[in-house]
Parts: C-alpha cells; sequence; structure tokens
C-alpha cells in the first residue's frame, strides 16, 4: 500500500508541470500588452506605460524565461516586493472582480464549497439507492421506470431545469429564491457582529448561534441542490445499476442464496460492497466537478460561486480571469484524483496488489 501511495505522489510533479505548460501555452495566444495583466493591477494609463511594463516583465523574451517568471515571478528592483508568480498565488488581475484572481477565487470558493458539501450527500446516496432499486427489481416495474428517469435526466439540458423549478418554487409559489441571502441577513453577515470562522456561511450560521441565516441560506441553495441532484441521479442510477446486475450474476452471489440467507443479507452484505467499487470514481470525480464550480446552475441561480464568476469573465472576454479558473480546476482535479486513486485501492486490494 505504501509503495502505491509513493508512485502516486509521484505521478503529481508531472501532473502540475503539464498542467502549467498547458495554461502557459494558452497565455501565449494572447498579445504581451494583454499578458501584462499578470504582473499588474489595474489598466495601464498610455501605450508608453504599457511597452515599459513589457520590457520589465520581459513578456517579450524567450518563451523559457517568461514561463520562469510566470512560475515564481519577478522581483521589485526598487521595493523589492515579488510581483506576479502562480506559485506564490499570484494569478494575474480579474478587470470583472477588480481585483487579484486570486482574492476573486479565495471570496468566491468558499460559496461553491459549501453547495457541494450539501449537495453531494443527496447526489451520492439517493443516485446508488435508486440504481439498487432498479437492479435488485430487475426488468419489473421499478426497473422500467428508473431507466425512463435515467434517460430523461441524462438527455434533460440543466439550465432547462434549473429554469423550471425557478418558475415553479420561485415564480410561483415564492418559497426558494435565488441568490445566497435575503438582504436583511446579507447584513447582518457582512456587519462585525458576525464572525466568520470557517467562511463557510452555513456553519459559520450555526456557529454564531444563527439558524435563522441558516434555514435562510439552505432555503437558497434548494434549488441548485435539486438541479444538481436530479441531473446526477440519472449517471449514479445507471452505472449503479449496471455494476449491480453483473455482481448479482456472479457465483458468491448464487452461493450465499443458495445457503439460505435472507435475501436483504445477499444484497446489503455481498453484492452491494463488490458492485460499489466503479461508483468510488464516480462520486470523486463528481465531487470535483461540484468544487469547480457548475458554471450553468450558479449562474441560473444567481449564486455567487467560482462557475457564475467564471461566466462572468469569460462573457467579458477576460482572459486571464478564466484561465486563472482553469489552473485552480487543474490543481482541484490533480488532488482530487489522488485521493480517488488512494481511497479505491483501500477498498478494492487488487488495486494495490497489481
Amino acid at each position: 500500500m505504501t509503495t502505491y501511495i509513493i508512485r502516486r505522489l509521484l505521478l503529481v510533479p508531472v501532473l502540475l508541470f503539464g498542467v502549467t505548460v498547458l495554461i502557459f501555452g494558452m497565455l501565449q495566444f494572447l498579445e504581451p500588452d494583454e499578458r501584462v495583466a499578470l504582473y499588474i493591477r489595474g489598466d495601464p494609463k498610455s501605450d508608453a506605460q504599457v511597452d515599459a511594463f513589457i520590457k520589465k516583465y520581459c513578456l517579450d523574451c524567450p518563451i523559457y524565461i517568461q514561463y520562469k517568471n510566470w512560475l515564481i515571478g519577478t522581483l521589485d528592483s526598487v521595493t523589492g516586493e515579488r510581483e506576479g508568480g502562480i506559485l506564490f498565488g499570484n494569478f494575474g488581475w480579474s478587470k470583472t472582480g477588480s481585483q487579484p484572481v486570486a482574492q476573486l477565487i479565495a471570496r468566491r470558493f468558499p460559496n461553491t464549497l459549501d453547495l457541494t458539501i450539501w449537495a453531494v450527500t443527496p447526489v451520492i446516496l439517493v443516485g446508488i439507492w435508486l440504481g439498487v432499486q432498479a437492479a435488485v427489481h430487475h426488468n419489473g416495474l421499478i426497473d422500467q421506470a428508473a431507466r425512463v428517469f435515467s434517460i430523461v435526466g441524462t438527455s434533460f439540458p440543466s439550465f432547462v431545469f434549473g429554469l423550471l423549478m425557478l418558475m415553479i418554487f420561485y415564480a410561483n409559489l415564492q418559497w426558494f429564491p435565488p441568490g445566497r441571502l435575503t438582504d436583511e441577513f446579507n447584513q447582518v453577515v457582512n456587519s462585525d457582529q458576525f464572525r466568520h470562522y470557517t467562511t463557510l456561511l452555513t456553519f459559520d450560521a450555526l456557529l454564531n448561534g444563527r439558524i435563522d441565516i441558516f434555514l435562510d441560506a439552505l432555503r437558497h441553495m434548494f434549488l441548485p441542490i435539486l438541479t444538481l441532484s436530479y441531473i446526477s441521479w440519472a449517471t449514479f442510477l445507471r452505472v449503479t445499476r449496471g455494476s449491480m446486475l453483473e455482481t448479482l450474476r456472479q457465483e458468491y452471489v448464487t452461493t450465499a442464496r443458495a445457503k439460505g440467507l435472507v435475501e436483504r443479507d445477499v444484497i446489503n452484505k455481498h453484492a452491494k460492497p463488490n458492485a460499489m467499487l466503479p461508483l468510488v470514481t464516480l462520486a470523486g470525480f463528481t465531487v470535483v466537478g461540484l468544487m469547480g464550480g457548475v458554471i450553468i446552475t450558479e449562474t441560473v441561480f444567481d449564486y455567487p460561486g467560482i462557475g457564475s464568476a467564471a461566466a462572468a469573465a469569460s462573457a467579458q472576454l477576460d482572459v486571464i480571469t478564466v484561465l486563472g479558473f482553469a489552473l485552480f480546476n487543474g490543481l482541484i482535479l490533480i488532488v482530487a484524483n489522488l485521493v480517488v486513486d488512494i481511497l479505491y485501492a483501500v477498498v478494492d486490494p487488487r488495486v494495490r496488489l497489481s
């Protein structure tokens, strides 16, 4: 197991290098005057100032020098301060956010993470339960209904489903509004009397003893969670059903039934644990997809997360911000891939012994 983990850890620097080279390659499609935003705040005042910045930050130098400066930045000859350098958390200046890209990510990512935490439980548990029920009642009424649900869920665009939910639950019933918080509670959260322990709104509300803010935050997240769950349930249902059907045909399941075990025990103790192996990878990358920001869902429900910020930057052709988000998502994906590989080895000894 230790050897397996070490092998996976040794791959991380290679993958990180590949991600940085890919993002840097995309940056080369921009003119040097556009790449100035990687090092300075705001917009240059004149063409002469732009030319001075290009010379100062070597944006017309050979590609390997530009790559080095992009990674570690440059030191100002007067102040000694480091300017630029993604390894030091400087992803450039966001024109749409009027702040450094790193600060924009730090401000938006907790909202996306908060949504992910509350969405992942119904997404995974309900999706797996639906798939198990469909497999156990193979070719029965439940299975046929589940297959129809899976087809509809897979083909139904998330923005259409989201708009439909908004029309029913907000426009007509006024139950679940879009956004993050009502104005009244938003003022409380932004005041000095509200302490931010974790930067996650729902958990901070509980730690501050504000159940009303906690419930209001969940009320605003209900429709995004429902939309994300509905789309993901279809995928989990299909994968779980297929895996369970294959497992139920194995000889050890037949042997367990021949011994007279109750069908519930055969399903829960013998078939289900082995059928869950393919779902480890699916669950891991579902979480990654949520943490990376669900652009369409966040935009439809006006949810202030990573996804809606990326959509706003794309709409205004803020390439530096978009590539900053892409780099951040790449880092999340690499770390998540490592965690999924380790978890897979834990639940399936064949992986670490191969």
